[in-house]
Order: structure tokens, then sequence, then C-alpha cells
């Protein structure tokens, strides 16, 4: 994120409120390269930070007024008191924002106001964390400002627990630490239970590889009820087969862990690809460690096959970047994120970039469906302050 966007927010800002801002913070979106759907399984997942961002110019205020503009939404500034904060008040874009000032101020700290003008860089509704990059960047700035002191692992606490209750949004705690947490020119490695992260290198053009992002254009919304219904089923299957999370249920006993199961036939789809997805992630990081990085995009492959066939969560135009990609030379490929839409990730040769990416855009011409955005992933730094 350059000095310069970060200026050109600050501009607005002074535009908007008649002052200089007190500072601008910038936190990313992310890729999850792989581990999908078991971070509220208390499990492992691999995400990194993209270079597209949410920017934020904030300022402290002392009377209990909380101001929220967008660059990315039409209006004056939205005006709030925050001692009226309260889970679900709020069904627009605002709740984000609010619902962090809210959850810091349940966590204890003494907020007394702010005013805040944001803008994005990063697709909404493309399964690449926008509300997470939102949430994260508006609580390090008010951590920064209001001098609570808080880490990285305790903001994204913070972050989850605004989108979890204020908004609505039954998510995990990876996007929030992947915008947190992140390190250019790597991927994290996340224990999702004890927030334990390992930092692997990942520098694919090093190797004459590229990761692109392919966004179907097809808008998911986390608050809707899908994903809750596969989480309702992932605890369901943890309390049957007497587990505190899926997370612990061995990939050497998943087979046993199935039969126990019964007739529970949806209960066991959603299990077998949490179980064997955890196994993924671990895999890929021993690849990664070993140098072996081509050999990740067979276990790609295997990822969304089981998000496709065992979790549902897959929609046409996801399944079609990915054959087309693998059937045009890709090293691997799936979607990535929640399902329902958003995007997939493509892992192919350097050379290949240019092919791939015109079969799928083609392909897509082909089906009658909306022209895909597709874009080189870059694993970037996690939030931080820019200006």
């Amino acid at each position: 994120m350059g000095e310069a966007v970060a200026r050109t927010v600050g501009e607005r800002f002074r535009e908007l409120y008649g002052a200089e801002p007190q500072g601008v913070w910038a936190a990313p979106g992310r890729v999850n390269l792989i581990g999908e759907h078991t971070d509220y399984n208390d499990g492992f997942v691999m995400p990194f930070a993209l270079p597209h961002t949410a920017v934020a110019a904030v300022s402290r205020r002392d009377d209990g007024i909380l101001r929220l503009h967008s660059a990315d939404v039409p209006g004056d500034p939205v005006e709030l008191r925050v001692a009226d904060l309260d889970p679900g008040s709020d069904k627009s874009w605002t709740a984000y924002p609010s619902g962090v000032v809210w959850a810091l101020r349940e966590a204890g700290h003494e907020l007394t106001g702010a005013d805040v003008h944001l803008a994005s860089t990063v697709p909404s509704g493309a399964g690449l964390s926008s509300s997470a990059a939102l949430e994260v960047v508006i609580a390090l700035a008010l951590d920064d400002l209001y001098a609570l002191g808080l880490s990285g692992p305790r903001l994204a606490r913070i972050c989850q627990r605004a989108e979890n209750v204020y908004v609505g949004a039954p998510v995990g705690i990876m996007d929030q630490t992947a915008s947190a947490c992140c390190e250019a020119g790597h991927a994290l490695f996340l224990d999702t239970r004890d927030l334990s992260q390992q930092q692997i290198p990942f520098d694919l053009a090093a190797e004459g590889m590229r990761l692109l992002v392919v966004d179907t254009q097809v808008k998911h919304s986390h608050s809707e009820g899908e994903y809750g219904k596969r989480r309702a089923g992932c605890e369901r299957g943890a309390e049957l087969l007497g587990v505190d999370a899926l997370r612990d249920v061995p990939y050497a006993d998943l087979d046993g862990a199935l039969e126990r199961l019964g007739d529970e036939d949806e209960v066991r789809r959603l299990v077998r690809h949490v179980v064997t997805e955890d196994e993924r992630v671990e895999r890929v990081v021993s690849l990664l460690e070993s140098g072996d990085t081509r050999a990740i995009g067979a276990v790609l492959v295997e990822g969304h096959a089981s998000l496709r066939d065992d979790f549902r969560i897959s929609c046409p135009e996801l399944d079609l970047v990915v054959d087309t990609a693998l059937a045009s030379g890709a090293l691997g490929a799936r979607m990535t994120g929640g399902g329902f839409g958003g995007s997939a990730i493509v892992l192919t040769e350097a050379t290949d970039v240019d092919a791939i990416t015109k079969a799928v855009e083609e392909a897509f011409a082909a089906a009658g469906f909306t022209a895909p955005r597709v874009f080189e992933a870059v694993p970037s730094a996690g939030a931080r302050r820019v200006l």
C-alpha cells in the first residue's frame, strides 16, 4: 500500500472533518492457500495477506461520538453514539467498524469516539476477507490512538467477536488473524485452537511460479444461512463423536469415526472434509518446508474436490475455473474462502499465466457467465500504520 494512497485517504478525511487525521492505517485482505472451514473447528489454516487493503484515516474523539465514512459508499458521514452501539442494531456496512468499537468496549477498553474515513481495494464478496480487513484496520487504529497495547492475535479475537456477535456472521478466527499477523513473502501456518503461528516462506516468483486469484464475480455473504448450517453440522459431528471439536478426530481414525456416525450422512460428509482438510494443511506445510513447492498443486485439487463433494459449497463458476485451469496446464487449483461464490486460486508456472487466464475467460464467455477478474496474489504485509 503506497504512501500516495494513504495521503489521498488523509486528504479526503480533511475535506470531511475539517482537520488532519491523527494517522492512516492499512489492513490487507487474504487468500487462503489451504485449510477451508477448519478454523471454527479448532483446526489448521494457511492464509497469506494480499496487497489489496482497507485503509483508514482516523482521529480520536472525546465526546462519545463515532463518525464513519467510506469512499465506497455514497453519502455523508454516519454519526453514531458509542454508548448506543448494540448487536443487531445495524444492518449496513457501518456494522463492521462500529462492531469493533463495541467489542473493544465490551472487552473493558474505554473508547470515547472517533472520526473515520475508509477506502478499500479488497474486492467485496470475493471470498478475500474484505470485512476482516475493515475490522482489523479499525481495531489497529484505535489500539494506537488509545494506547491499548493489544497484540495481533488479541486484535484478531476482538474483530472476530465483532463479526460473530455484532454483525451476526458465524466466522472463525482465520481471516482476522491473517489480516493482523501475516508477513510479506510468507504464508501463515496457524493453529486456530491456541493461535500459535509459524511464518512459512512462500516466494513462488523465485521458483518460476505464480498464484492467480480468479474472482468469479459471484457474490456471497457469510451471514446467510448456508454457512451457519455447515458450522452447526460440524458442531453436531463433534458432539456425536464425543470430542471438543473436529480437530480432535485423528486422521488415522477417520474411517472409524465415520462408522460411528451411522446414518448421519450430511454430518459424515462435513466431518470427512474437516479431518482430511487439516491433514492437507499439514501436508502443504511439509512440502513447502522441504522445497517441493510444485507438489502442493495436487493437494489444492484434493481440497477443491472435498469442498465441492463433501462440504457442498462450490458453484458452477468455481468448478469451471478449476476444471479449465487444470485442463490448460495448471499445477493445481481450488476454490478459496467461505464458498457459494467468491474466488478460486490457480497455481501455475509463470510461463502459463497468459494461456490459463485466456482459457478461463473464454470458458466463462462460452458459459454465459459474467467475465471473471484475474490477478496475481503476492504474499504481502499484514496490518500496519502507513502515515
